[in-house]
């Protein structure tokens, strides 16, 4: 839950900041969110649009220098706590993919509403919640980029989201591992630890090859991003793979748990719990494949 809040700050809500925004837009907003003096939140989904992007309705009518914003986003990472929302909102009337802005609300405009935090399955010490707009004015200078091409950075910004969310897995998924082999060292059944059955020992080391598989593809997709390179497939391949992954490195070790695996307060049900996010939050699996399928050329 805590490295969710941390992502939500570096690499889903102000990489549009770094390479869109004026000068004046991150020497405002930016650089308190790089040292630590302000908190920032993506605000994109809503409640009738999800993984549909493009569905959103929260819009921003203009009146003289300024947006006039009404709508709400649900499932906010970050937002009770949050300085500024990077908003997705309709600005036009164009077609759904080009008439889009990403615009920076500050959390204390007047209108600007947080809901109290949403009860979830898991990652409980990362908030979520809803956010309301009603009548909230923002200047248009607090608006990334070009007007209209919020849908596409916000998409690129997506992209740095499910590396980072492939890339922040590992490690969990790894202690999961590690703390699975240091409790069926020491619980025996049948007069023997439940590490000696080489059907445990095989599995758990089927699952590390796995994730070192996963590694391998993260790094050289993270190597292709930072050198330029359009890295949308092997991004949503990373973001697939890591989200199905978590989730069967911590039903496979919850099983070697027995009982304690069941308790609420065992570390590796926290995993089973908190895992079940990653096929759903920043692009569902569906998504992921749809994505890889029309990269592929086999989806129309």
């Amino acid at each position: 839950g805590v490295s969710t809040g941390i992502g939500v700050q570096t690499d889903m809500a102000t990489p549009a900041l770094a390479r869109f925004g004026s000068d004046e837009l991150r020497n405002e907003f930016l650089v308190p969110a790089i040292t630590g003096d302000a908190v920032f939140s993506i605000a994109v989904s809503e409640p009738q649009a999800g993984s549909d992007v493009a569905g959103i309705q929260t819009n921003g009518v203009k009146d003289g220098d300024d947006y006039i914003i009404n709508g709400s986003k649900m499932w906010i990472t970050n937002s009770t706590q949050a300085d500024f929302f990077c908003t997705l909102i309709n600005t036009s009337e164009g077609q759904r993919h080009k008439n889009k802005s990403l615009v920076i609300i500050p959390s204390d405009t007047p209108g600007v509403s947080v809901d109290k935090p949403l009860k979830k399955l898991g990652l409980h010490s990362s908030d979520t919640a809803q956010i309301f707009f009603d009548n909230v004015r923002v200047p248009q200078r607090n608006r990334i980029g070009e007007e209209g091409m919020g849908f596409i950075y916000q998409m690129m910004q997506f992209q740095e989201e499910r590396l980072f969310a492939a890339a922040a897995s590992l490690k969990g998924m790894e202690h999961n591992i590690q703390s699975t082999i240091e409790y069926t060292r020491e619980r025996e059944t049948f007069g023997k630890p439940i590490l000696k059955n080489q059907v445990v020992q095989f599995r758990l080391a089927e699952l590390q090859t796995e994730i070192e598989a996963l590694r391998a593809l993260v790094y050289d997709a993270v190597e292709g991003y930072i050198h330029g390179k359009d890295v949308l497939t092997k991004a949503s391949m990373a973001k697939l793979k890591s989200g199905r992954l978590a989730r069967e490195v911590s039903d496979s070790c919850l099983q070697y748990w027995g009982g304690m695996g069941f308790m609420w307060e065992t570390g590796i049900t926290r995993a089973y719990r908190d895992s079940r996010l990653g096929s759903i939050g920043g692009g569902s699996d569906e998504v992921m494949l749809g994505i890889i399928s029309k990269q592929m050329g086999i989806l129309d």
